[in-house]
Order: C-alpha cells, then structure tokens, then sequence
C-alpha cells in the first residue's frame, strides 16, 4: 500500500475539494485526479460522491479513509519511537489548545521547550474542546491541553488531569451584596445565586465546557439569568463587571486584583478539570512528555498565586 497515495486522499477527505486538496499537497490537480482513478479503479468502486463545491465520501470511502488515518497514524507513531532513540530532526508535534487560556500557556511554555527540542516543529492550533476531542480521536491532533467539567461526556482518549480550578462570582463592588464578598486572593464566602435573580448577567458563551458548568448553577437556583449578552472571552466578563454592567460567573484564574469587582464562592463548590488528552494507547515522544510537564508546572504555579 503506497503512503504518499494514503496521505492524497485523506487530503482529497479532509478539503472535501480535489483543487483545494492539490494546491495543500503542492501538486497538479491533474496529477491528483489521476491517482484517485487509479486507486478507484484498483478498489472497483468510487471514494467520493462529485460536485462543482464539495465532494463527500462515499460508503467505501468512509471505510477507506478511517482505515487510511490508522495507518498513516501508525507511521507517525513509528517515527516518533525512532526519532527519540536517534534524535532525528524536524520532528512535528500538533498541540490543540482553547482560546485564551491555551494560548496564554503556549507563550509562556514555548521558549523552554524550544530550548529542550530546538529541532521539533510544534503545529499549535486554536480549537473548541469537542473539535480537539474529535481531532485527538481521528489521530489528527497530537495532543490537546483543554477544559473539561462534570457534565462532560467523555470518549475513549486519555485525560490527564493537571488542576482543579473552582468557578466563582463576580458581582460589582457597588452591588448591595459586595459588603459581604471578598477582594482578590481572600477567602470566598458561599453566596445564594438566588439573591442575584434579578441582576443583569454577561455569561460565557452556549456551548462552551464553561457554561455547561454554569448554567446547572441558574437552574438550583431557581431561576434564569437576565442576560446582557454572552461573549467567549472570559476577560470581557470580569470588564463588564468592573464597569458596573453586570454580575457574572466564570473560573476563578480570571479574577483580577481590583476595587471595583468582589468576589464569592458557591454552596455547590462547581470546579473546572485542565487536562492534558491525547488518544489512548498511543505512544508519547520525550517531546511530548516534555511540553505536558513544562504545561503541568505553567499551570500549577499559576494556581498558586
């Protein structure tokens, strides 16, 4: 089985447009078409259904292309095993991290990496938690450096717990309430949402692990938020609550040293889980292993601040 053939028509899948998967592998389109008759010709059935926009896999090519990604997963993995006993250059490493936070680590961990494995080529890649899920599960993504709650249901890939982090309220300090909560780096006292049921909130966004975590919080409590709007940038929450817009609940990594926001915990005691995820049963390089310690130590120094 050829590889270099493998890689063309999972890049054929992926693009879902012959044209656009021949400019991505910096061949002809012509050169391209050619292989995948080939190869249709050789299976005595077609891969993909046609059209001027998107092509779509067929039944057989479903079943081709997932068993072409094994393979092709194979052959990295192969790679990276020969690569740590003989140290071979421009090894590649995916990363999968969320917005904001995942990106706020990358910087941070980068150049110590880089230092340890100045000859890997690291890929990082701004993805939700369910795409780099999906990513990690299809062997697309090396590893993934995300959010997970409690409500979350989890597949077959390998987390790998680095911190707990507790969620919290913010209320403005000008807020009737704010006599009772406590400023950055104090102990939280638990606060009743129930007695904010008629404040304005600014949540994070429908469909992030943060608001799976949040919104079973407004439903205990009886009632549901009057929202200003909702944003997917926790930054832009704790900026709405110092401007005295709004209150709102988010992960207590996000709360700032400032005069005009208190803080308060929950009865409920909600938490977030940061992990580190890759599929299970892979075989980690010294590369990886490395960049999920320099992410673990990122991390936990930042929790103890």
């Amino acid at each position: 089985m050829d590889l270099k053939q493998l890689e063309y028509m999972v890049k054929i899948a992926e693009e879902k447009n012959i044209t656009k998967a021949a400019e991505k592998l910096f061949i002809t389109q012509s050169a391209l078409n050619q292989q995948l008759l080939k190869l249709e010709k050789e299976l005595g059935a077609s891969l993909f259904y046609r059209s001027r926009t998107n092509w779509h896999l067929t039944e057989v090519g479903e079943i081709y292309i997932s068993a072409a990604k094994e393979i092709l997963g194979l052959k990295k993995e192969t790679y990276n095993k020969i690569s740590d006993l003989i140290s071979l250059k421009n090894t590649h490493l995916s990363i999968g991290l969320t917005p904001e936070r995942g990106i706020s680590m990358f910087a941070s961990v980068y150049p110590g990496f880089h230092r340890l494995h100045p000859n890997v080529i690291i890929e990082p890649i701004e993805l939700s938690v369910r795409e780099q899920e999906g990513k990690i599960e299809k062997r697309e993504l090396d590893i993934g450096f995300l959010t997970l709650s409690d409500y979350m249901q989890k597949n077959s890939n390998v987390y790998h717990t680095i911190l707990k982090e507790n969620i919290i309220v913010a209320i403005p300090s000008s807020h009737p309430l704010a006599k009772y909560g406590a400023k950055y780096g104090d102990e939280l006292k638990d606060l009743d949402l129930s007695l904010l049921k008629d404040d304005n909130f600014v949540l994070i966004s429908k469909g992030s692990t943060i608001r799976d975590v949040v919104n079973p919080l407004f439903k205990d409590a009886g009632f549901s938020p009057k929202l200003l709007f909702e944003t997917r940038s926790c930054k832009t929450l704790i900026y709405m609550v110092r401007k005295n817009l709004c209150c709102t609940i988010l992960p207590e990594h996000y709360a700032i040293d400032s005069d005009d926001v208190v803080y308060f915990s929950l009865p409920q005691k909600p938490q977030l889980r940061v992990v580190a995820m890759y599929k299970k049963g892979i075989y980690l390089s010294k590369a990886t292993r490395d960049f999920i310690d320099l992410a673990s130590s990122y991390w936990t120094k930042l929790n103890q601040k």
